[in-house]
Formats: structure tokens, sequence, C-alpha cells
């Protein structure tokens, strides 16, 4: 175990599959999410992975929407790493996925989520050909947004080195090891550790799971020394029976109290900014050096 040191919290307050009939504290609406990311970053975390809804609750990539966000939130958080969405989920498309990446300003995303491969969940497919991650990833670098790598297996960590020496990522990189998918790494130290071990150089990374494993896999980040990707989008409830449903503001008490056990606390978006070579915020947003 590594000598304890800032922990990387990754909050992902609403995602795209859940629905208010699963679970009425799920932030759907602009101003829900906006409510959510300010209570979030009282208590202390990173950076904010962020979907946007349509009226009715289905998944969305208008820019408007994330546009309305984004500077909502950085009226109160201006140094908080905001990521937008990219899943290939609804449509799968470069053309769909696109144009929230060319948003400026103070509604201009620090991230872009770049899942590495397609992947089955339970009910749907995320559908990420090669072309599509080649034509993300260089609309990322050309507009200065960095990749937050989605990794679920190993064949995505080893292709993101791939993307890496062929010159189509510029490290230093950022991951999400995502385990507890049916077709995909499990909650096993030792699936984590091969995922951990098959980064590229200079990665830094944050663990989380999908539902039950959630919590345990927060545990894991916390004790091998990465970060933590916590909140409803992949986990409803706060006990492994699933009788107890979970707000955000729970899930993310309970890991960062845990996190401070072992002498771990939430980094400040501000030196994640500076490691991964992303500007300042306070209106500069994005990577400082584009590739």
């Amino acid at each position: 175990m590594n000598e304890p040191s800032d922990l990387i919290v990754n909050f992902t307050p609403t995602g795209m599959v859940p629905r208010k009939a699963d679970s009425p504290f799920l932030p759907i609406a602009v101003s829900e999410i906006v409510e959510e990311v300010q209570q979030a970053t009282e208590l202390g975390i990173t950076i904010a992975h962020l979907h946007v809804r349509t009226l009715n609750g289905e998944p969305s990539n208008d820019p408007d929407t994330y546009g309305e966000l984004f500077r909502s939130i950085r009226k109160f958080a201006p140094e908080l790493i905001l990521c937008v969405s990219l899943s290939g989920r609804t449509d799968p498309s470069f053309e769909a996925r696109k144009a929230p990446l060319l948003l400026t300003g103070d509604a201009k995303p620090d991230m872009g989520s770049l899942t590495l491969a397609s992947l089955n969940f339970p009910r749907t497919a995320s559908l990420n050909a090669p072309e599509t991650i080649f034509q993300l990833a260089a609309l990322m670098m050309e507009q200065g947004i960095l990749p937050e790598l989605e990794i679920f297996d190993l064949g995505m960590a080893n292709y993101a080195k791939y993307l890496v020496a062929k010159g189509r990522l510029v490290g230093p990189c950022y991951a999400n090891l995502i385990v507890g998918n049916s077709s995909s790494a499990q909650l096993d130290p030792l699936h984590i550790g091969l995922l951990i071990r098959d980064l590229p150089d200079h990665c830094a990374w944050s663990l989380g799971g999908i539902g039950t494993t959630q919590f345990p896999a927060n545990t894991l980040g916390i004790l091998l020394g990465g970060g933590v990707r916590v909140g409803l989008e992949d986990n409803l409830y706060l006990d492994q029976g699933r009788t107890q449903l979970a707000t955000n503001t729970a899930l993310l008490r309970r890991v960062l109290d845990l996190a401070a056990q072992f002498g771990r606390h939430p980094m400040p978006p501000a030196q994640l900014r500076q490691q991964l070579a992303l500007q300042p915020g306070h209106g500069k947003y994005g990577r400082a050096h584009v590739g």
C-alpha cells in the first residue's frame, strides 16, 4: 500500500440509466444536479462527471443544457473539474456525441468521457467503434479537452496504451476503472490489480463499482492509493441488500469518512488540475497544453 495521499473523488450524481421511478433522490433537472454538486463540493470532491436529460428524463447530449449546467456550477465552484459524458448507449455516432465538446468559455468541459471499446450492460449496449473513438479523441485534442478514459476490462486498458503510442492520446492521463458489470472486470483484487498494472504511464485513476460493488470498489481504491468514483449513476442503494435507497450525499459522506480513517482526504481540484496539465479554472478550462 502506498503512503496516504490526497484522494481523487470523482462524483457521478445522475447518469443516464436511472429514472425518478427508480429513486426519488435522483437529480434529473439542471437545477437538481446543480444543487447536488454544490452539496458535494462542500463535502469535498475533485471531479464531477455529468450527464443531462430532457424534460421527460431521457438521456441527452444537448449542448445548451450542458452549457447551462456547467455555467451554473462554475458560479460557486470555479476550480472544480467538470467532465461531460460522451456515452455511446443511446446514439453511438460521432455526430450525435460531439456537440458538448464544442462549448466554450465557462461552459467548456475540462474532460470528456471516452469509453475505449464497445461493451454490453445487462439490458443495453454501449457502442464505441474504433473510428468513433479516434474521432472523439481527435476532437478533444483539438479543443483542449482531456479524455476521461472509461475502462471496464483489460482490453480497454491495453487500448489506452495503444492510443498513447499512436499519438491519439497525450499524457498525463486520467482513467476510471469500473468493475462489477456482468460482461466486464469484476470486484476481484486480481482483476483490479491487472487493470492498474496495464494503465499507460503517468495515469491517475479512480475505482468505481456498479450496484452493490460500489462501496467495496471504493474501499479498494482508497487502500490501493487511487481515487474513487461515487454517486447515484452507478448505485442507488446504501445497503448490500438493496433495501435502503441512497442519496448522493450519503454515498459520498460514507466514502469520505472511510478514507479519513486511512489518512486520505479529498484532493483539491487545483491539485489535480496541475497534475493533469489542466488550466486553473476561474474562466480558463480544459488543457493548458494541447498535444
